[in-house]
């Protein structure tokens, strides 16, 4: 909890520093990469910091943060905590790495704002940014406590075509350990110009099957740089080679009980759902289960015809799929055509809902189930890269 006095400031102030925001961060990675070149070679992702998602994402988490404090100071965001310190435990974040984003991020707030930076301004904030962090901290320290390890080796045993963009890699640590349906592994490469390079891959199988399963769509340029490990995967990696991975790590995990279900996917977001879907499957599970899947057309759907197995096996699941494209195979039940539609399927009473896909695809799903009655609480949601929607539960 923040003192009265630095409340009172960070209540004042925060209009201007989450207007300049954006200028900060920026100016922030840029000198804290010139210092430390080794943080942007073998840490942050480089490609998201070319396309400006991670300066948006610490921008949001910042004043975020800071808005929780003075508007709801009773109030502890855990649910955006545990996702950064999730992303950061699968990073190898280390303690000492905080001082240097302190460093460099403060200097960045004042040469934004210049003499707009009082002592009491400056003291105030540098309170913000401690309280955050420790509470990082000491989340972070928890989960590396529980994982048990740093960095394992894993023998990839299988290759397997999903479509012509995604490829699943079956993997066999060496080390034995346990993951929760819905979490995801950081995969460590090094690159041909020597930079090492973490992205994290969704769990596509349940725990219970032994072996590990990740699904790797090659990302491709547009607006942003392609995806320099997803393209390194596919062009380099085969059966019998061994990859760096992290523990298992993620909050968005399925609990156990029988409340109904809602799980909804777009794209290559499939992945965590699919490790619910298959993990309910293993265990035999008869809990209400509504599935929901959207995407380009059937030949983009990564798992397809194994989605549709593990949810007509599964006594109180159903399965509705949209596709941009119209549909020429003989799927069954014939899937609809155009962008997720919610008000045409019958949610059960107390429905608690697991989202992941792109951002405009949650948003939407979101909107829709609020307007529903569905709690805020009960929406849970999963973004591959980035948070760009921090401090929106």
């Amino acid at each position: 909890m923040l003192s009265p006095e630095s409340a009172a400031t960070v209540r004042a102030t925060l209009p201007v520093i989450s207007g300049a925001i954006e200028d900060i961060t920026a100016r922030f990675y840029e000198t804290m990469f010139a210092d430390n070149p080794e943080l942007l070679q073998n840490l942050f992702n480089r490609g998201n910091q070319a396309s400006g998602e991670q300066r948006s994402a610490l921008a949001g988490s910042i004043t975020a943060f800071a808005a929780i404090l003075v508007e709801r100071p009773d109030d502890r965001p855990d649910t955006m905590l545990a996702r950064i310190a999730n992303k950061h435990a699968s990073l190898g974040v280390t303690v000492d790495q905080y001082a240097i984003v302190h460093k460099y991020l403060f200097a960045a707030v004042a040469e934004v704002l210049g003499d707009a930076v009082t002592p009491e301004v400056a003291g105030a904030w540098d309170e913000v940014y401690w309280l955050m962090a420790n509470a990082l901290i000491a989340l972070e320290a928890d989960l590396y406590r529980d994982s048990g390890e740093g960095w394992l080796q894993a023998t990839v045993v299988e290759r397997r075509r999903q479509t012509a963009d995604t490829v699943s890699l079956t993997l066999r640590p060496r080390t034995p350990l346990s993951f929760r349906p819905g979490q995801y592994v950081s995969v460590a490469v090094t690159l041909p110009d020597g930079a090492r390079q973490i992205r994290q891959y969704s769990f596509s199988c349940a725990p219970e099957r032994g072996d590990w399963r990740i699904t790797v769509k090659r990302v491709r340029g547009g607006d942003a740089p392609d995806g320099e490990v997803s393209n390194w995967l596919h062009a380099n990696v085969q059966a019998g080679d061994v990859l760096t991975i992290s523990a298992p790590f993620g909050d968005l995990t399925l609990p156990a009980g029988d409340t109904p279900l809602l799980l909804a996917s777009a794209g290559i977001g499939v992945t965590p759902i699919l490790s619910m879907v298959d993990h309910l499957a293993a265990t035999g599970s008869t809990r209400q289960v509504t599935v929901v899947h959207a995407d380009r057309a059937p030949a983009d759907h990564a798992h397809r015809q194994e989605l549709k197995q593990l949810v007509a096996g599964l006594p109180g699941a159903t399965l509705h799929r949209w596709y941009e494209e119209a549909c020429d195979c003989s799927c069954q039940p014939a899937p609809n055509i155009g962008q997720v539609d919610l008000a045409e399927i019958d949610l059960p009473e107390g429905v608690v809902a697991y989202l992941c896909g792109p951002l405009p695809f949650m948003r939407s799903v979101r909107t829709d189930l609020l307007r529903r009655g569905v709690p805020a609480s009960d929406i849970h949601y999963e973004v591959f890269g980035p948070d760009l929607w921090l401090g929106q539960d």
